[in-house]
C-alpha cells in the first residue's frame, strides 16, 4: 500500500490482489456481467485517483500485514454499485436483444408482408410429401447436418442433399405459382 502511494505505477499489485474479489461483489450485486466489469473498472480508477487520501487505520495488534485498504476499496465498490442502481432507477435500460423485437410504426407494412410471406412459405412446405418436408424442417428449423438427417431418414447423405434440393425447388415453384395467381 505504501509503495503504491509513493508510486502509483506500483498500484498494479493491489489491483491484481483484489480485482477478482471486487468483480465478484459487483457481479453478485448488479447481476449483469457487463455492469460488473464497468463497476470494477470504476472502483479501481477511483481508488487510484484517491490513493493519496487513503489512511491506514490498522492497529499493530490487528496482526502483521493487516490493512484497512480492502475495506476502503470495498466502500468505493459499494458506492459505485449503489450509483449504478440509482442510474438504473432513473434511466431504466432495456437489453439490446429486446430492441430486435420492437417494431417501429413505419415498419408495420413491411412486418405484415413478412408474416404473409412466412405463412405462404410454411404452407408450401406443408404441401410437400413426407420425406421432403421432414428433410427441410430438419435442415432449416432444427439446423441439422446432412449426415444427421441421413441417419434420421435412413438414407445416404447424397440422397438427402438431392431431397433437400428438390424440396426447395418445389417450394419455390409453389410460391412462384401463387404469386402469379395473386399478382
Amino acid at each position: 500500500m505504501e509503495a503504491a502511494q509513493a508510486d502509483p505505477a506500483r498500484f498494479e499489485a493491489l489491483y491484481r490482489k483484489y480485482v477478482a474479489q471486487v468483480y465478484s461483489y459487483a457481479a453478485y450485486e448488479l447481476r449483469d456481467r457487463h455492469d460488473a466489469e464497468d463497476a470494477t473498472e470504476r472502483t479501481f480508477l477511483a481508488a487510484l485517483a484517491h490513493l493519496a487520501r487513503f489512511e491506514e487505520r490498522a492497529r499493530p495488534d490487528d496482526g502483521e500485514g493487516a490493512s484497512t485498504f480492502r475495506v476502503w476499496l470495498f466502500q468505493i465498490a459499494r458506492n459505485v454499485v449503489a450509483e449504478r442502481h440509482r442510474a438504473r432507477r432513473r434511466r431504466p435500460e432495456t437489453p439490446l436483444e429486446a430492441a430486435a423485437e420492437l417494431t417501429a410504426p413505419l415498419d408495420l407494412e413491411r412486418d405484415v408482408a413478412r408474416r404473409d410471406e412466412a405463412r405462404e412459405a410454411l404452407g408450401a412446405i406443408g404441401r410437400l410429401t413426407g420425406d421432403r418436408r421432414q428433410a427441410l424442417v430438419l435442415r432449416f428449423v432444427d439446423e441439422m447436418s446432412t449426415a444427421e438427417i441421413a441417419g434420421i431418414l435412413g438414407r445416404s447423405e447424397g440422397a438427402v442433399r438431392v431431397l433437400i434440393h428438390r424440396a426447395l425447388r418445389s417450394v419455390a415453384r409453389d410460391l412462384d405459382g401463387r404469386a402469379g395467381r395473386d399478382g
